[in-house]
């Protein structure tokens, strides 16, 4: 028997709060999950810094890729004996499910901002790199690896298979919207996910819903609408996330002034600093290496990166006002001079931070980003697509919501000797009347 078709001897199964139990009995699967590069995901969390507004969600990607893994999985056993599904894919989407997410840094979005990188594009890396990973994918067949790495880069010939971990409803959605709610506790992310399986047909080069399945589909839809808003996007969320982004900056100008000496030299940083990050050192970056830095940086001798580290630690988050920077460009300019005259520097503690997501939309030829839309398979076997059919999602299709905040120090305010600058400074936060001077 060829290593691409070797099975277990025994079925092994990793026990799962969400899918109950994660089912492996490829040999290929089982190699990949030991690799190094797939166990690092054990010490990426799934949701950054989420656990320190909903405390539950201490969940890793580890966990993640193996639960997209199982409903892949699940997937292709329905597809099986199904016309437009070839069999001969069935290994190449179970990696790809495997590994879609191998790439992704510590705080995986934050991260991905300030070092100007993408985890998609390290995850291809990983793949094709040298790396346990490859060697295993190349045992399967020359050329498998590159394979994997177009389903994931979504080049890969077979619509369908990409289609499977990165569509408008993939395995890769599903999980994280269940998986998601469940850690953090929310109702919000929950829907009949089997019922979407059992619907689900491959035609020609996409995965269709039978029309009966339609309802399934629209809580699917709202789900995901409802975690963005409440879980994804939560304010406190995103002020961790502003001081998380802001201790990287400080930590990376300090570096790149080289009048600056760090307590201990940030060895593991340089290469991200430099912009020039190789494999191997990416590979050895993970939340507790990150950590342990910002714990040593609360003793910094400079004064920004010593009190950011120190809010990031010990969870003194930034307050926030509901804040329009389109409209609201004055009053930024002003409290921008405020700040700078009390000593506290905005370009670290006067952050506008924005968030936005578009819950589903319609087909849009040539748009940058474009995305497939969602089809329902008629009785009568011909296609439609979901929002000409559904009027909850017509309602909210191709409708992109944004919301803006602006996040600041309030006890550095409130601790300012100078009454008037703080009165003038709160006046402009919280609308309490405009103020004609300015210093």
């Amino acid at each position: 028997m060829t290593y691409k078709n070797e099975q277990l001897s025994e079925e092994k199964v990793f026990k799962d709060p969400v899918h109950r139990y994660v089912h492996v009995r490829d040999r290929v699967i089982w190699d990949l999950i030991a690799t190094p590069e797939f166990q690092r995901l054990r010490r990426i969390k799934q949701l950054g810094t989420t656990n320190l507004t909903f405390h539950g969600a201490e969940h890793s990607r580890f966990n993640h890729s193996l639960g997209v893994y199982e409903i892949v999985r699940r997937i292709i056993n329905m597809f099986e004996d199904r016309p437009h599904w070839n069999k001969e894919e069935r290994l190449l989407s179970l990696c790809a499910a495997l590994l879609h997410d191998l790439g992704h840094g510590p705080f995986s979005h934050s991260f991905e901002k300030v070092f100007k990188l993408d985890h998609e594009q390290f995850t291809q890396r990983i793949i094709v790199g040298d790396t346990t990973i490859n060697q295993i994918l190349e045992k399967v067949s020359p050329g498998f690896s590159q394979k994997v790495a177009d389903v994931i880069g979504k080049t890969y010939k077979d619509k369908l298979v990409v289609s499977l971990i990165s569509s408008q409803i993939d395995a890769d959605r599903m999980d994280y919207l269940i998986r998601d709610a469940y850690f953090t506790g929310v109702s919000y992310g929950h829907f009949d996910m089997e019922r979407i399986m059992r619907v689900m047909r491959p035609i020609d080069d996409q995965v269709v819903i039978k029309s009966t399945g339609m309802h399934a589909v629209e809580d699917y839809i709202m789900s995901r609408y409802q975690m963005y808003w409440q879980v994804y996007f939560h304010p406190v969320t995103r002020s961790a996330e502003v001081i998380l982004t802001k201790i990287l900056h400080r930590a990376k100008e300090l570096f790149e002034d080289g009048n600056y000496t760090f307590k201990l030299e940030p060895v593991h940083f340089i290469s991200f600093f430099n912009g020039d990050v190789k494999l191997d050192e990416y590979l050895k970056l993970d939340e507790s290496i990150v950590q342990y830095y910002f714990q040593l940086w609360q003793d910094e001798d400079d004064e920004i990166l010593r009190d950011l580290s120190e809010r990031f630690i010990n969870r003194r988050l930034f307050k926030y006002v509901e804040f329009n920077p389109n409209l609201q460009m004055k009053e930024w300019m002003k409290l921008y001079k405020l700040f700078q005259y009390a000593g506290i520097d905005p370009e670290y503690y006067l952050v506008v931070d924005s968030s936005s997501d578009l819950p589903y939309d319609f087909y849009r030829p040539g748009e940058e980003g474009e995305r497939l839309p969602i089809h329902l398979l008629m009785p009568d076997g011909s296609l439609k697509e979901l929002s000409r059919h559904s009027d909850i999602v017509e309602a909210i299709s191709g409708k992109k919501r944004t919301d803006h905040k602006l996040y600041f120090p309030k006890d550095r305010i409130e601790e300012l000797e100078d009454k008037q600058l703080v009165k003038q400074i709160k006046q402009i936060l919280y609308g309490q009347g405009e103020v004609e001077n300015v210093r």
